[in-house]
């Protein structure tokens, strides 16, 4: 059985990971017959906010612990992801990635990305491992490497110029379509970027852990 790295950020959409879209990947992967093994960074979060009001609230929370409500308590630490027990590495957006697994939220294009994190995902593209990211989790790749990507984050035409500002080929895309950058086995789907519910968003999602999948092989 395939198994599958699914990287969380916390829990919600405006301080960790997009919780549809966290659990429509999980969903999938099952379906595809594969295992899903959640890993999240244990560090605080860099901001908490009250997701009936948006605004930020004055305490702090813990990444992995957040993130081990939707994995339903089976999660680790990102420190002990291994390129060498996973067949592939998914990570699904929210602000989480933009705040917590990177600072693109708050620097843009002169962002860092968490060096745990970056480092996961060098070493699985080195060993030939498929790589999918959704949302806006897709930006922090232009930090990440190097070279020229082909990704996408959807049709957000300042986001994407940011993107591009970092190096990589932005590729606008719809809401239940993907992009694949097949030299570098890197799946990209715009999920909530520009989903208005979470069919729309699952149409995406679904394909994008599909092919991510068929390129493990």
């Amino acid at each position: 059985m395939k198994k599958v790295g699914v990287i969380l950020s916390g829990s919600g959409v405006y301080d960790g990971a997009e919780i549809h879209e966290a659990v429509i990947t999980l969903l999938a992967i099952a379906r595809n017959n594969a295992q899903a093994i959640c890993f999240a960074p244990d560090k605080s979060q860099s901001d908490v906010v009250n997701h009936l009001t948006g605004e930020v609230m004055a305490e702090s929370r813990n990444v992995l612990i957040e993130s081990a409500r939707i994995a339903r308590g089976a999660i680790f630490p990102l420190a002990q992801a291994s390129e060498n027990d996973l067949d592939a590495l998914i990570v699904p957006g929210g602000f989480g990635a933009a705040k917590n697994l990177s600072n693109f939220a708050r620097l843009g294009s002169e962002c860092t990305v968490d060096s745990t994190f970056s480092a996961l995902v060098k070493n699985m593209h080195q060993a030939g491992k498929p790589l999918g990211l959704m949302c806006i989790a897709p930006a922090m790749l232009g930090k990440i490497f190097d070279f020229p990507l082909r990704l996408t984050i959807g049709t957000d035409v300042d986001t994407a110029e940011v993107l591009e500002e970092m190096g990589v080929e932005h590729v606008p895309c719809p809401v239940d379509d993907i992009v694949v950058d097949e030299e570098n086995k890197v799946v990209t789907t715009p999920a909530y970027m520009l989903a208005e519910d979470i069919a729309q968003a699952a149409t995406g999602i679904e394909k994008l852990v599909a092919r991510v999948l068929a390129l493990t092989e």
